[in-house]
């Protein structure tokens, strides 16, 4: 972790409202804006920028990690496609933006910084609803 890094400062820690598990080598959180449903940020446990930084092995953990969770949000949301995103120009550390598409999604065919929406948080005790949903998913592939 460091302390210039925005993932590392908010999401290097387990916890907070919207943590929804710690695995091997990443962390799981729903994201704030849920206009997607099940629209979740899967952040690298340690500092680093690229893929090949990683070893072999932990790079395999976390390819495995990001298609858990993934299996996860199908089974809760029924999406028509799950959309993998791993940018990391704004923000250089490891992280998946992991988003179910849905039957109702406005633009499909588009990629979701394209789909002009305002943001959708939920109340807490939605977000608690969503979080428990997916972790028992998530338990359902142990």
């Amino acid at each position: 972790m460091t302390d210039a890094c925005v993932m590392c400062g908010r999401y290097g820690r387990a916890g907070g409202p919207l943590h929804i598990a710690d695995l091997e080598a990443s962390r799981a959180f729903l994201h704030e804006d849920q206009f997607f449903p099940g629209y979740v940020l899967l952040v690298l446990r340690r500092h680093a920028a690229e893929l090949y930084e990683l070893s072999a092995p932990e790079r395999r953990t976390l390819i495995e990690e990001v298609s858990r969770v993934a299996q996860a949000l199908a089974r809760v949301f029924r999406p028509v496609k799950m959309n993998y995103e791993l940018l990391g120009n704004q923000v250089p550390h490891i992280h998946w933006h992991l988003v179910p598409r849905l039957a109702i999604d406005p633009e499909p065919g588009a990629p979701i910084w394209r789909v002009e929406h305002q943001p959708a948080p939920l109340a807490a005790p939605a977000a608690r609803e969503r979080i428990e949903a997916i972790r028992r998913a998530l338990a359902e592939s142990d």
